[in-house]
């Protein structure tokens, strides 16, 4: 297994921004004064002024598609200590989930986080779990202190991308 950076992060696993098909992505419960792109867009993502709020109550409902298949291996959510997120459900590959039905699903992955967990530490998921994902759906259940809405600076997602054949590129070979 690769060493560990001083970030948590293994060597051989890349930030997965680059990868994400940013059209397609969606956030329900977001204020959209304080949207997804300031948590998850590389740009953004480091300012802790810029934060994604949810609007109505606590939950927020992520949609990120990528626009090729990854392994995803760890996450970093950063927020701040009483409104930052606490339950935090991962799905691989489940799409058009809403509040209605997303506890219909069994999630891939259930993370709980503690205060100190929202400083920006690394957090592996069950990789095994998330081999061959065309899209992540994040549901944040609930916060640190049970506050009217959850605030969340910072999510990065670190993996590698899965390298596929080209069927088309293959010739048939022939026995003479």
């Amino acid at each position: 297994m690769a060493a560990a950076s001083a970030t948590g992060i293994h060597r051989n696993q890349v930030d997965l921004s680059d990868f994400i098909n940013w059209s397609g992505v969606e956030c329900l419960n977001q204020n959209f004064s304080h949207t997804f792109t300031n948590a998850l867009n590389q740009t953004c993502r480091d300012n802790d002024s810029l934060l994604l709020e949810s609007d109505a109550d606590e939950q927020l409902l992520i949609y990120i598609p990528f626009n090729q298949v990854i392994k995803l291996h760890s996450l970093v959510i950063k927020g701040p200590e009483e409104e930052g997120p606490r339950t935090v459900k991962l799905f691989s590959n489940k799409e058009n989930m809403g509040f209605g039905n997303v506890n219909d699903y069994p999630p891939s992955d259930t993370i709980v986080l503690s205060p100190d967990n929202l400083t920006g530490k690394p957090e592996v998921v069950k990789y095994v779990k998330f081999q061959n994902v065309r899209s992540l759906t994040i549901f944040i259940e609930d916060n640190q202190s049970g506050a009217d809405t959850t605030k969340i600076q910072k999510i990065a997602l670190y993996g590698t991308t899965v390298e596929t054949t080209d069927m088309k590129g293959l010739k048939k070979i022939e026995d003479h």
